[in-house]
């Protein structure tokens, strides 16, 4: 499989101790990287009522919850829609375009089926709702994920730590024990609130620092036995500052 990535300069260094009793992935961006399509559909939907709808809009609401995405699409894109309609529509141009076609992250499947093989219990932990994740499911080898956590099942979404609480415990494993895998601020925000230790890997967005975050720039060559040289899970000082 070869090395693993080095972690991105000016970052946390990283520690050998244990490895994660779980792997709590986030999607969109991810283990997908799906951002594009809904980039896509939004500004169609916008458009449609006569807005304008720019990347700095759309770069707004990445890892957000739906429903917080559509009151943005409502306010600022002048879509004259109930936030729950917006929901739906947008469901509906992204969930067509991932039966075409599902954009995988580098690595990421790779990573997943290794940890799998390894016996590490692995939990999706997402904003977007079930409908639009069973397509993804559908193409991976069943039983890649223990539990699935989904913005129609939890009351606050990310980034309130709601979501990856839910998962650890659904798993029956202390959230800092928990490995998450994220690509946002607000994604980041949820799992470090929740305790996990985060291994960030930016996509469209720039991640802040912080106590519990690793970064490195692709899951690309990442094997199981790497993640525990990502970070000391219990040394929680923040070395970037």
């Amino acid at each position: 499989m070869g090395p693993p990535p080095e972690p991105v300069e000016g970052t946390a260094p990283v520690e050998l101790v244990d490895a994660p009793a779980a792997v709590l992935w986030d999607m969109d961006g991810t283990l997908v990287d799906t951002e594009p399509y809904w980039m896509e559909v939004e500004q169609e939907l916008v458009e449609e009522h006569g807005g304008v709808w720019t990347r700095e809009h759309a770069l707004q609401v990445v890892g957000s919850e739906l429903i917080v995405t559509a009151r943005y699409v409502r306010e600022h894109g002048g879509v004259d829609l109930d936030p729950s309609e917006i929901v739906e529509r947008l469901l509906d141009g992204v969930v067509a375009r991932v039966r075409r076609s599902v954009p995988w992250r580098p690595g990421a499947r790779e990573l997943l089926a290794e940890l799998r093989d390894a016996g590490v219990p692995c939990a999706l932990v997402t904003m977007s709702y079930e409908r639009f994740v069973a397509p993804v499911l559908e193409v991976l080898p069943k039983g890649s994920f223990d539990v699935v956590v989904t913005g129609d099942a939890v009351t606050r979404g990310k980034p309130h730590p709601e979501p990856y609480l839910h998962a650890a415990r659904l798993l029956g494993v202390e959230p800092a024990e928990c490995l998450a895998i994220e690509d946002s601020n607000t994604g980041a925000r949820s799992a470090e609130a929740a305790g996990c230790l985060v291994l960030v890997v930016e996509n469209h967005v720039a991640v802040e620092p912080g106590p519990r975050r690793v970064f490195l720039p692709t899951l690309e060559g990442l094997a199981t036995a790497d993640l525990a040289d990502l970070a000391a899970l219990a040394d929680r000082t923040d070395r970037t500052s």
